[in-house]
């Protein structure tokens, strides 16, 4: 989805497409960094368990492994949409830059975040418009949920859904900082929320 009030060639790593809302549904494959964090958050939206649509691997591989990886899985099987799910954190900047320009070669999209996950989480309260050290990003959601913030935590959707147009709304105005787009650069910055709204037509498709 192009950005708005910006020119429609959009984030890096992210090709716009017009979807119409009568598309029949459709398969996606979410390959992520972690093994927890982020497979736990898109294991919870709210797809229909007889319906198997969403194929979701947490793989614990970094950046151009991951890449690489989701490559392999494309080619195995049919997947309408392929997403690598991955972090800036201490990886050297050209590694990230190009793993996400190797995912869009092989028409598959990324959804990043400078620096890290948690990022698209804090978003959810407030909109961060500077970077700040990874470790106080646990501490600011432990503020914000009431309770101490575990990477683990397999009920995180359910706390943030009822704030997650806010932070579509708080992703979009982050990258609108960003004249021309650099992830390695844009500190702080996401594309998770082009994977979220993704996985909600699914959603609408599967329950109309």
């Amino acid at each position: 989805m192009p950005r708005e009030g910006r020119n429609r060639r959009g984030p890096v790593g992210y090709s716009p497409r017009i979807v119409n809302e009568l598309d029949p549904v459709q398969r996606f494959l979410i390959v992520c960094e972690g093994k927890e964090t982020e497979p736990n958050y898109f294991r919870r939206f709210r797809v229909p368990k007889k319906v198997e649509c969403v194929d979701i691997r947490g793989l614990g591989f970094n950046t151009i492994s991951l890449v690489d990886e989701a490559i392999r899985l494309k080619s195995k099987e049919k997947y309408d949409q392929v997403w690598c799910v991955l972090d800036r954190d201490s990886f050297p900047p050209q590694q990230f830059n190009a793993a996400i320009e190797r995912a869009q070669a092989h028409n598959i999209k990324v959804a990043y975040s400078n620096e890290a996950f948690e990022l698209w989480f804090i978003l959810h309260f407030e909109l961060l418009q500077t970077g700040i050290p990874r470790a106080d990003y646990g501490v600011k959601l432990t503020r914000y949920l009431g309770r101490r913030y575990e990477k683990s935590d397999e009920d995180i959707y359910d706390d943030l859904q009822s704030h997650q147009s806010d932070a579509v709304r708080n992703a979009r105005r982050l990258l609108d900082q960003y004249p021309s787009p650099n992830p390695e650069q844009d500190n702080p910055s996401t594309t998770v929320h082009l994977l979220v709204e993704e996985l909600n037509k699914q959603l609408a498709r599967l329950t109309r």
